[in-house]
């Protein structure tokens, strides 16, 4: 059954970002960090379908790396510190942000797919 209903987009992504279903916006979207629920406990929407792999993870690396590289080389240029301590503060501070953005980013891909009517294939669909 195919519901013709539209999906926000901009709902759903912001939704997605909060970690919450992207459907309802209530029931939680992830458990245990990075894992995702198989439905909501909320509304009930399905999420075996959905499947954002290594997506989050690249994205994460875009993101904190053209933020992260000008900044180390501002940074250097300014105020010459110590390597050690330039090595220090820029290591705590890609690690921290790579951990804020990761399970944000998850939600956010499978807000889309959920949005868009997206769904994986699963490992059925290969044995037909």
């Amino acid at each position: 059954m195919i519901d013709s209903q539209d999906r926000p987009m901009g709902q759903a992504l912001r939704r997605g970002w909060n970690r919450s279903c992207p459907s309802c916006g209530k029931g939680s979207l992830l458990y245990a960090y990075l894992k995702v629920r198989p439905s909501c406990e909320n509304c009930g929407q399905d999420f075996t379908p959905q499947r954002a792999d290594d997506g989050p993870a690249y994205l994460t690396i875009l993101i904190v790396g053209h933020l992260m590289a000008p900044m180390l080389m501002f940074v250097f240029v300014k105020f010459r510190p110590e390597p050690l301590t330039l090595a220090t503060m820029f290591t705590i501070g890609t690690v921290a942000l790579s951990l804020f953005l990761l399970p944000r980013l998850k939600g956010v891909m499978i807000a889309i797919q959920w949005a868009k009517r997206m769904h994986g294939f699963g490992l059925a669909q290969f044995q037909r």
